[in-house]
């Protein structure tokens, strides 16, 4: 006699939707996209510094989505008013980068602990690649993303939170991390 076969269902993997307000975010969320080969949806520039629950409500309402779906809003911290616009926002995991993202490819790179302007973030990662430019994700610093990133996340959570410098990049690659496996 045949055994019957019992299905173990179909596993449904989260959605990640990132909301952010530049191109540096969007490519680098697109690079995650390709490297973690997983269902995440960028949302660059939706409202831009306006974001609000209704936004996002709207934005996914023409998208499919899931109770395991997983907000994102990932920002610059170079402006004050951000982070309490940002909070108001429920469910959503706040991803934030004091002063710039720049400072996340930085990280890469050296240990920065000395507070640092956007723009001298920016001549410091061109110093270490020189053909970076904003809002692309070149070869070269697509291979250091992936090569030390270890040691960008160790640095990263040795910063104090959300003061200059600081990014919390690492609490998203280790969600990413944790539904890829």
């Amino acid at each position: 006699m045949k055994r019957k076969r019992n299905s173990l269902g179909k596993r449904i993997r989260p959605t990640f939707f990132v909301f952010c307000e530049g191109e540096s975010e969007e490519a680098y969320v697109k690079f995650l996209r390709s490297k973690f080969r997983l269902p995440i949806e960028v949302c660059p520039s939706v409202t831009g510094l306006s974001i609000n629950q209704a936004s996002i409500n709207k934005f996914k309402k023409s998208k499919s989505t899931h109770a395991k779906d997983k907000d994102y809003l990932m920002y610059d911290l170079d402006r004050d008013d951000v982070i309490i616009r940002l909070q108001k926002i429920k469910g959503a995991t706040i991803i934030l980068s004091n002063p710039c993202l720049e400072l996340w490819y930085l990280l890469h790179y050296i240990n920065q602990k000395t507070e640092i302007t956007s723009s001298q973030c920016l001549k410091a990662l061109i110093r270490h690649l020189p053909e970076y430019k904003k809002g692309e994700i070149c070869g070269n610093l697509q291979d250091i993303l992936n090569s030390k990133q270890e040691f960008a996340v160790k640095r990263a959570k040795a910063l104090p939170l959300h003061l200059n410098p600081s990014s919390d990049m690492h609490i998203l690659l280790a969600d990413l991390e944790s539904a890829s496996k």
